[in-house]
């Protein structure tokens, strides 16, 4: 069984004709994604290339699995099997007809120009803006669309109900330059959240990533928390038993913000932070910053 957001990925493919490269493909699933979707199929974030979806390429390697796409790294290409199943997607039919009426020609740094001037966020960490870009003006509207730089600091964020791609873009925007994951261990079902994935990611927009595993808790001290009142007394016993004894680690974080000038953001699951215990962690390195920083929560 396939997920919608595949259906789509096959039917794209075959109306611009079955065989495409991946930047050109990431190119035209932006635009696809952007104009032709009230609630996108995708997330983006600025890549080495612009826009790129982690997502994408997993769902990729999922499709090749089942034998829809040819193996191949430096492109996406249907097999027989695949074109089969992109007719099918009917849902997808009319808007990918639509799409490539407007966009399907588009190749190349053509297509990657298009791109760079109609969402210059994504470019704001291409490799290659200056094989695209002439003109000052497109440089200028890069520029505008960058981030503001924000001053060193100390941020929490929780991956729940997001994807990679809009997680990242968190960070991005924040100014973080530093993810601390204090989970004790960094496995989820979630796509893109276990260490090695998420540190990909993250090194490959240049936010470096530690795993701080001594600042976590336990997953069979996290079960049956239905209460405020159970959120409470856990956190009660975990600064009492355990964050106690991680003084180093609080001192290290500290002086990663103040001494070494970053941002860094402390990571878990929940989506609130009086839910988790990264708030116990930021509340102890506050502690040891002092009054000229402060605890964003993303």
């Amino acid at each position: 069984m396939l997920f919608g957001r595949q259906k789509l990925l096959l039917s794209l493919l075959d109306a611009i004709g079955g065989a495409v490269g991946n930047l050109d493909y990431q190119k035209l699933l932006l635009l696809y994604t952007r104009e032709f979707e009230q609630e996108p199929s995708f997330d983006f974030v600025p890549y080495r290339y612009g826009a790129f979806s982690f997502t994408s390429y997993a769902d990729k390697r999922s499709l090749m699995r089942k034998g829809l796409l040819v193996n191949d790294d430096g492109a996406w290409q249907l097999t027989s099997a695949g074109k089969t199943e992109a007719t099918k997607a009917w849902d997808y039919h009319q808007q990918v007809k639509r799409f490539c009426h407007y966009y399907g020609q588009l190749r190349g740094n053509a297509l990657v120009e298009f791109t760079y001037k109609k969402y210059p966020y994504f470019a704001i960490c291409s490799e290659i803006i200056n094989q695209v870009l002439t003109d000052n003006a497109d440089y200028e509207r890069v520029e505008a669309a960058r981030p503001a730089r924000r001053p060193p600091g100390l941020a929490t964020i929780g991956y729940e109900g997001k994807s990679l791609e809009s997680y990242l873009n968190l960070l991005l925007k924040d100014g973080v330059s530093l993810l601390c994951d204090v989970r004790r261990n960094p496995i989820s079902r979630k796509y893109g959240f276990s260490k090695n994935t998420l540190q990909h990611a993250c090194e490959g927009l240049g936010i470096r990533y530690v795993h701080m595993p001594e600042l976590g808790i336990a997953s069979e001290d996290r079960q049956h928390l239905e209460t405020k009142a159970d959120y409470t007394a856990l956190f009660i016993i975990y600064k009492r038993d355990e964050l106690s004894k991680q003084g180093a680690s609080i001192r290290k974080i500290a002086r990663w913000v103040a001494e070494g000038s970053q941002r860094v953001a402390l990571t878990c699951y929940e989506l609130q932070p009086e839910q988790c215990h990264r708030h116990c962690v930021a509340e102890a390195v506050y502690a040891r910053l002092g009054k000229d920083y402060d605890i964003d929560h993303l």
